[in-house]
């Protein structure tokens, strides 16, 4: 019997036999079930018959004062009177999983994104504007986490853009942050005051992710130090921020990488801010381009929303920028 009422459910015609039904049902009269239901009750009566003939069994005894239900009827009417709050039911959900508002959400990001406070504050955001969406959560390198929208198994990530990234990824700029020096704390460069000159590292080792890994940090700190003058020594690689301010701590040189991991505070490294041309990488909200998942496209829009916000009322900067 459920299986048979599932199947109407799913059809609109055979959801107004059910809604017919339990007119009659609930008035005990054909013309009073007619009127309410606002069609006349020759052709209510014919779409009953039709539903008994579906079914395959009598639902009503037409009787001089009206119509009484026969034993299927009641057992017809036991399931059939949820039919129409469960297809309430279902189009306010269809309804709201096509806003964005329910479902899960699964968002990858880099470790250098999920230091900038946009990231955090929009993670936020986005769950107090839509508190049914279950989010999963992934930290990985940048190169990952463009295969992970293309393959599917990401809606949406924050990273460094590349032009090397496909076109059939959106991008949806959220900031711009200057790449800090990040040099052992007992280094002559970490001791001075105001901007650095990127030119008094040119003999020190630069450690960097692999390229293979983050094309966009990568490439962006190379080119700063080519802009400063000098092609710079590549020294030991790390493929983790943690692994790269390790080595950095160690005396094994210095990196470039985002302001804001000047908020870190780690033992036997200083933060020094480069002067000009001060080198700068983006910040962005990334998903496909074709047939995007609405969830995605909400935390974009609530994403660069509370960029522009956060822009007009930065943060104050880490004290540990100015060095130390």
């Amino acid at each position: 019997m459920e299986i048979t009422i599932f199947i109407y459910y799913m059809n609109g015609m055979e959801l107004r036999h059910i809604r017919y039904f339990l007119a009659v049902a609930e008035e005990g009269n054909f013309t009073r079930a007619a009127a309410r239901v606002g069609i006349g009750q020759p052709p209510l009566s014919l779409q009953i018959r039709d539903l008994e003939t579906e079914i395959g069994a009598q639902l009503f005894h037409r009787v001089p004062h009206g119509a009484e239900l026969t034993e299927a009827g009641r057992a017809f009417l036991e399931v059939a009177r949820l039919i129409p709050v469960s297809a309430a039911d279902a189009v306010r959900a269809a309804q709201r999983a096509a806003r964005g508002e329910t479902g899960q959400l699964t968002l990858g990001f880099t470790g250098t994104a999920a230091l900038n406070p946009i990231v955090p504050a929009s993670i936020r955001a986005f769950r107090r504007r839509f508190p049914d969406v279950e989010m999963k959560l992934e930290e990985t390198n940048s190169v990952a986490l463009i295969g992970g929208l293309l393959d599917g198994r990401l809606d949406l990530a924050i990273l460094r853009p590349a032009a090397s990234d496909p076109h059939e990824i959106v991008v949806r700029q959220l900031a711009e942050e200057p790449l800090l020096a990040v040099l052992p704390a007992s280094h002559p460069a970490a001791q001075g005051a105001g901007d650095l000159d990127l030119a008094a590292l040119a003999h020190d080792p630069l450690i960097l992710t692999p390229r293979s890994l983050g094309v966009s940090l990568h490439d962006s700190a190379l080119q700063a130090c080519r802009a400063a003058g000098f092609e710079p020594l590549l020294g030991q690689p790390a493929p983790q921020i943690a692994s790269i301010l390790s080595l950095v701590s160690a005396e094994l040189g210095f990196s470039l990488l985002p302001a804001s991991i000047g908020q870190l505070n780690v033992n036997g490294v200083a933060y020094r801010r480069i002067g000009a041309p001060s080198p700068r990488v983006s910040l962005v909200a990334a998903y496909r381009r074709a047939m995007p998942p609405k969830l995605a496209t909400n935390f974009a829009a609530i994403a660069r929303t509370t960029a522009r916000q956060m822009l007009q009322n930065p943060p104050r900067s880490p004290a540990s920028v100015s060095g130390r």
